[in-house]
């Protein structure tokens, strides 16, 4: 019977572990590890990179109307002086209604994009802003691999580590 390693781990801090190096492979597309972590991450890759490729085309364009806050040359929100009902001034943001070509992920891609934040831990850049890594998987990795039927990443050995003796590998997306 096949099962997982235990990679002398207790479960929740395991699978916390195998996430963290999952999220950083997709994120910078190559990590360094121990043989027994790479096979496992391994694994969990080319299912989730095998998911973003099934699912890469399949959204629709709509047609949103959004509202937002008209901005001057500078980028500053331009304002407008109001009277109240009770006769007091204040300011109010002027804001314009446009209409955006946004895409709609079918239901199936949804689902897909679900599984891929349960498997996925949430980045933020160097600014503080998030890092949406299943549009990342759909819009740059999936188009790589789309005439590939498996076999996403590669582990390439590099010998023992100093200290304990544990093999190295660097696992990457191929």
């Amino acid at each position: 019977m096949a099962t997982n390693r235990k990679l002398g781990r207790t479960t929740d801090i395991r699978l916390a572990m195998l996430r963290s190096q999952l999220t950083d492979l997709i994120l910078h597309e190559k990590i360094e590890t121990t043989e027994a972590r790479a096979k496992e991450v391994k694994a969990m890759a080319d299912s989730i990179i095998a998911l973003a490729v099934k699912e890469k085309d399949n959204f629709e364009k709509v047609k949103v109307k959004v509202v937002k806050a008209k901005l001057d040359s500078k980028g500053n929100k331009e304002t407008e002086l109001v009277k109240s009902k009770n006769g007091k001034e204040y300011l109010r943001v002027v804001k314009e209604e446009t209409t955006e070509e946004r895409q709609k992920d079918m239901p199936s891609r949804l689902n897909a994009r679900r599984k891929m934040m349960k498997m996925l831990n949430k980045v933020k850049d160097e600014k503080g802003n998030n890092i949406d890594l299943p549009a990342k998987l759909f819009n740059e990795i999936a188009p790589k691999y789309e005439g590939r039927v498996g076999g996403y990443t590669r582990i390439i050995k590099t010998g023992p580590r100093r200290g304990d003796a544990a093999e190295v590998v660097i696992l990457q997306l191929v």
